[in-house]
């Protein structure tokens, strides 16, 4: 294993460029190979470009978000493994972007300036010139003078166009800029001359080249080239921009709301002065109801309707995605993705972990189709879903998936996390996850691909734990008795699995047989979360899957009990787990972070939902609860069950 990935029979590549093959779920012809891992000293890996005539490639590691953590790092993929790495340059405050400006050489961003160097220097820190300083970073002072010392969006993305100008992403300071209610005025953070949530264009000097700038030196002349944009960590020029009618494109990590599947992510199509919505719409044009007053009249009435300056999504993304990384793909390899673009989804909710590849026509422009437009949704009772906004299905972009399944399986991978790409000189893509360390490099395979991996895959270990809890539990024992004869064996056996009930089997080992097989199959269900599981969801009818038993929508009506036998199916997965049920505090972000015992993060858990708490006062974790796994939606992957899982008391409430 090497970062959470067990390393899978045979190469990807060839020759100088074999690497031990990852297990993932991608299209015919591709394969994905690990080049770097945590073991080789990655940290928190957001950028990857190669050095143009090397083979050697620079790593942006931004080390996590100390302020003071990020570093450049030399990556030799033809190194001995284990020693691949190299650092070259220490404590950057958030290093996150890298590019190969008009001149040739490597740029990098850090959270307030753009600057160049050369890595293969003895020693490159001498060789820094900032080309673009004092840009607005981590510390903030807003218009009325509110000093925040963490901006939650401070990372610099940027893009040079084929004339040298250069296009940097000024995120916004907050989620949605919201005020106390009500609120009456608009966001001031987002106007003016130098606003935020706001791609600014600096224009270099004759000849196309930055020069390099001294403390104190003024800035190369710049202007807003779009705003209302919450925040573009992903930026795609067509080659031939900025030619007339040719696509400068950004795909848009949208406001945060505690629905799964909305808002929906964007692609925004760039043009010079246009405003893109944030943080008045969201979608197409939904208004967001917070500023519900500021778009009753002055300069917003109407904005996200009728406003001239307003520019609707080119497509929509699926929701909470979060697009970190897009190119056109240019290179030999594949030729089948030749002017294509790529998208990186680096969001841990179902609808992200995903490489996605677009069409485009002659101007770089995704190609549309008519509603409705359908996304996949990993490990999901429905597992796809139509594009669409309040006001119903929407035509869309489609695309294929070169990374489909890259949902944690247990033992075999963690859930994906991809962040920054690039296309090496080879045609090869490669690619940086943050959250799982690595570096992967995509490469052509033959044969068909390997079939699709279950998602939830549970141990032994823990369906032994499970079947445990509810054979020591007298009221457990009984739901699980009559969820099995009353439903399985009189509905569920005839048309499914013979869910490991055999002849000669005593009641008791029927009861244990039934729920192991439960336990065992994807997703159906969530100990503690009954909503969460695909179980109910069958029996009651709520997703797109039909509903189990066929006809079962007349049983409540037909047959005496059954609408009882639901809810002890409910109950029997609700009270699973000793502990004590508690609510995730609402209020502030709509997510709550947990954590592993050693401090890591595990992911996040929305507001309202049910965990069972297994230690209201965590042993040797003051102020921090234990709870019992969560959902495989709410994990990012770097965790175990091992590791326990703890969340701050102060976030947990009485049901």
């Amino acid at each position: 294993m090497k970062s959470g990935y067990a390393l899978g029979p045979g190469p990807c590549g060839s020759g100088a460029s074999s690497f031990p093959r990852l297990q993932l779920d991608m299209k015919a012809g591709f394969c994905a190979g690990l080049v770097a891992s945590r073991d080789d000293g990655l940290k928190f890996p957001r950028a990857i470009v190669q050095i143009p005539g090397r083979e050697q490639f620079v790593v942006a590691d931004m080390g996590g978000w100390g302020h003071e953590d990020g570093r450049l790092l030399l990556l030799d993929p033809t190194a001995p493994e284990g020693s691949r790495l190299k650092e070259l340059i220490t404590r950057l405050s958030y290093p996150f972007a890298l590019a190969i400006g008009p001149d040739g050489k490597i740029y990098g961003s850090t959270d307030t300036s753009i600057f160049r160097f050369d890595p293969l220097a003895a020693q490159p820190r001498t060789t820094i010139e900032t080309i673009i300083h004092d840009l607005p970073g981590r510390r903030l002072t807003l218009p009325d003078g509110t000093q925040i010392e963490e901006s939650a969006h401070p990372l610099k993305q940027f893009v040079f166009d084929r004339t040298g100008r250069l296009f940097v992403n000024v995120g916004s300071h907050s989620d949605n800029c919201l005020t106390p209610a009500p609120i009456t005025s608009p966001c001031a953070p987002a106007e003016g001359n130098a606003p935020l949530a706001a791609i600014w264009m600096f224009t270099p000097p004759q000849g196309g080249i930055f020069p390099a700038l001294k403390a104190g030196d003024p800035n190369p002349p710049h202007e807003v080239y779009a705003r209302g944009l919450r925040n573009s960590m992903a930026l795609a020029l067509h080659p031939r921009f900025p030619e007339s009618g040719y696509a400068f494109l950004q795909a848009e990590n949208a406001r945060d709301l505690q629905d799964i599947f909305a808002p929906n992510e964007e692609i925004n199509a760039l043009e010079r002065g246009r405003h893109y919505g944030w943080p008045y719409c969201y979608d197409l044009a939904t208004p967001s109801p917070e500023f519900k007053r500021v778009l009753q009249s002055g300069p917003f009435k109407d904005f996200c309707k009728t406003n001239a300056t307003y520019k609707q999504p080119f497509s929509l993304l699926p929701p909470h995605g979060a697009p970190l990384g897009m190119l056109y793909y240019k290179g030999d390899k594949f030729p089948e993705l030749d002017g294509r673009l790529l998208i990186g989804l680096h969001g841990y909710r179902p609808t992200g972990s995903r490489l996605l590849a677009y069409e485009v026509d002659d101007h770089g422009f995704p190609k549309l189709s008519e509603a409705p437009v359908r996304y996949h949704v990993s490990c999901a009772a429905e597992p796809t879903r139509a594009f669409q906004t309040e006001a119903g299905p929407v035509p869309a972009a489609a695309f294929d998936e070169i990374i489909s399944g890259w949902h944690r399986v247990n033992g075999i991978r963690p859930q994906g996390a991809p962040v920054g790409m690039t296309v090496a000189a080879d045609g090869a893509i490669w690619l940086v996850e943050d959250k799982n360390q690595t570096v992967i490099r995509i490469d052509r395979t033959s044969g068909d691909p390997p079939a699709a991996l279950p998602c939830d895959t549970r141990s032994a270990a823990l369906i032994d734990q499970l079947a445990r809890f509810v054979a020591d539990d007298a009221a457990s024992r009984a739901r699980l008795t009559s969820v099995r004869k009353g439903l399985i064996e009189k509905h569920c056996m005839s048309c499914h699995s013979d869910f490991g009930l055999k002849a000669g089997q005593s009641d008791q080992e029927k009861d244990q047989a039934a729920l192991r097989f439960m336990l065992a199959q994807d997703g159906w269900i969530y100990p503690g979360d009954p909503e969460a599981g695909r179980l109910r969801q069958r029996l009651r009818g709520l997703g797109a899957e039909r509903l189990m038993p066929p006809g079962g929508e007349n049983l409540p009506k037909t047959e005496p009990g059954y609408a009882k036998l639901l809810d002890q199916a409910d109950q029997l997965v609700a009270k699973m787990v000793p502990g004590t049920p508690m609510r995730v505090k609402s209020g502030g972000p709509p997510h709550r972070k947990f954590f592993a015992r050693d401090g890591r993060e595990c992911g996040d858990i929305p507001f309202g939902k049910v965990v069972v708490v297994t230690q209201r006062d965590a042993v040797g974790k003051p102020g921090f609860s234990r709870f019992f796994r969560p959902a495989d939606t709410y994990l990012n992957g770097t965790c175990t069950d091992d590791d326990g899982y703890y969340i701050q008391q102060q976030f947990l409430v009485p049901l």
